[in-house]
């Protein structure tokens, strides 16, 4: 197959089900191939996906991320474009600059109590469900409320806004898509970008009459007193952008990783009490289903990238999942290797914008698998898993399961 056959078979349904033979045949034809015109990808021309060519566009400041045209006239894309994960220095540092301050080893270990407290819960309400050999939702019942619950105590949500608040982030992550932007999924990201300003609105107006000891309690007083370089706008901005990425991701880290290692029983026996290589599941299942598959970087000019020219202003669309199984760098990039050794995954991105929660998804895994299988060993698969049908987050949406009690 040649590119333009390659990449129809992925935007089919057959390659959103599973994407990876697709990116297999990808790599036969090189790190980086030249692209036909397509609607989704009018300024998009090559697409790359070899590890050294997508790690090298990452980490080079000079390739910057391209505000869509009309940005300004859409609430969606206004929000984006005042975040810190959708623009380009020296705005982007300055905003980065503030919310690094609350991602520090003090309040990554402040967080490890909370994580072990909400995953007890969740499992024994797993256990409780589940009783009898009933079917429990994987997904709704403990790989979308850990990071949810979690993310919310730290940010300083209400748990009982939290189903109101991920209908929501469906909306948004369905126009993210690489074919999203329908008319129909841009008003619907339109108005889930313009209730949750409001809703963030009511949380700053609470945390001024009474602060508390959470992120927005921080980032208001640190507004207030002038201690910081950012607007009110701009901090709803990233609280927005920064609890969707922050939880999203980990959801589907949860959900297409327990498929992959089930497979493994004998791992899933060790992990309890084995911290090395719990750490080491969490980095394979993270490099082996990435939740995030692409991102786009535009060229600073006429370049010739591993010899293949991209145009100034021209995108390279980078294909993360298919770069962190390249065989190239990773031998046999198909067989699961918790002990793997080589180049860490580029499952949270490199450079100017890797994911600042990388930090807390990690934990989250490290902390609750091992708790999961400690409490389950007879966990089991009974359905086929509900994919997403995205191809920007690729996750599992509905996984059902016994505990085997």
């Amino acid at each position: 197959m040649d590119v333009k056959e390659l990449l129809s078979g992925l935007y089919s349904d057959q390659g959103r089900q599973n994407p990876y033979p697709f990116y297999a045949a990808l790599h036969e034809l090189g790190p980086i191939r030249e692209i036909p015109n397509r609607p989704e990808h009018s300024t998009v021309s090559a697409v790359a996906g070899g590890y050294d060519v997508v790690d090298q566009v990452l980490r080079d400041p000079e390739w910057l991320k391209q505000s869509p045209p009309g940005w300004e006239q859409h609430e969606i894309l206004r929000t984006f474009e005042s975040s810190m994960m959708f623009i380009n220095p020296p705005d982007h540092t300055r905003m980065r600059a503030v919310f690094a301050k609350t991602f520090t080893p003090r309040r990554l270990g402040a967080l490890e109590p909370v994580i072990t407290r909400v995953t007890d819960t969740l499992l024994d309400r797993m256990a409780e469900a589940g009783a009898g050999g009933a079917e429990v939702d994987f997904v709704a019942d403990f790989a979308y409320p850990i990071p949810a619950l979690v993310m919310a105590e730290f940010i300083g949500l209400p748990e009982a806004d939290l189903p109101w608040y991920r209908e929501r982030v469906d909306w948004i992550d369905d126009f993210l898509d690489v074919a999203g932007a329908t008319p129909e999924r841009l008003a619907k990201a339109n108005t889930a970008a313009a209730e949750l300003r409001g809703y963030y609105r009511e949380r700053i107006a609470e945390r001024r009459r009474a602060p508390g000891e959470d992120l927005i309690s921080g980032l208001v007083e640190a507004l207030d007193s002038g201690e910081v370089d950012l607007t009110e706008d701009e901090l709803i901005s990233n609280l927005i952008v920064l609890f969707n990425a922050s939880f999203v991701t980990t959801v589907y880290m949860f959900s297409n990783g327990l498929p992959l290692l089930l497979e493994h029983p004998e791992v899933t026996a060790a992990l309890p009490g084995d911290a090395e290589l719990t750490r080491g599941c969490v980095d394979e299942v993270l490099r082996m289903q990435s939740p995030v598959h692409f991102l786009a970087r535009a060229a600073p000019r006429d370049t010739v990238l591993h010899g293949v020219q991209v145009a100034e202003g021209e995108n390279v669309m980078l294909l993360i999942a298919a770069a962190n199984r390249d065989p190239a760098r990773f031998p046999d990039p198909d067989r699961f290797d918790p002990r793997r050794a080589g180049p860490p995954s580029l499952a949270f991105g490199v450079g100017l914008h890797f994911c600042l929660g990388s930090a807390v998804s990690r934990l989250e895994g490290q902390l609750a698998l091992p708790r999961l299988f400690a409490r389950f060993p007879g966990l089991r698969i009974t359905q086929q898993p509900v994919y997403s049908g995205s191809l920007f987050l690729r996750g599992i949406d509905k996984l059902f399961v016994t505990t085997g009690e």
